[in-house]
């Protein structure tokens, strides 16, 4: 779980039942993340509900806050639940692009390391 996890409410209730389910599917990104990460890393969701006369939309927009980069998802959908899952998509899809970004140079530090040895 990430330790720095807020959940506000835009004219919207959040029940227990949501906040549990937000926790454990925004929360819980932090097992995609290095260790130096996750320990700096601080998440925000903010739900909003609008209702109109036709339709009514719920959305959810998560913010994670990482040392090198902020990820940000946005998505509206019939409920709320919908929209977490969507947003929870989004951003395991940035935390992906933002690991292959910032770690891919230790990596080749041990590949030229272990080639530097072999040829002394």
């Amino acid at each position: 779980m990430l330790q720095k996890f807020e959940v506000q409410g835009v004219r919207a209730d959040i029940n227990e039942s949501l906040n549990k389910y937000i926790n454990r599917k925004i929360g819980g990104l932090d097992r995609y993340l290095s260790k130096h990460d996750r320990q700096s890393a601080h998440g925000e969701v903010i739900l909003r509900e609008s209702k109109s006369k036709k339709t009514d939309h719920c959305s959810c927009e998560a913010i994670l806050r990482l040392p090198h980069q902020t990820l940000v998802a946005k998505e509206s959908a019939m409920n709320m639940f919908a929209a977490v899952d969507i947003v929870e998509a989004k951003l395991k899809q940035q935390i992906k692009k933002y690991k292959a970004k910032h770690e891919g140079g230790k990596m080749r530090r041990h590949v030229f390391a272990r080639f530097s040895r072999r040829q002394a």
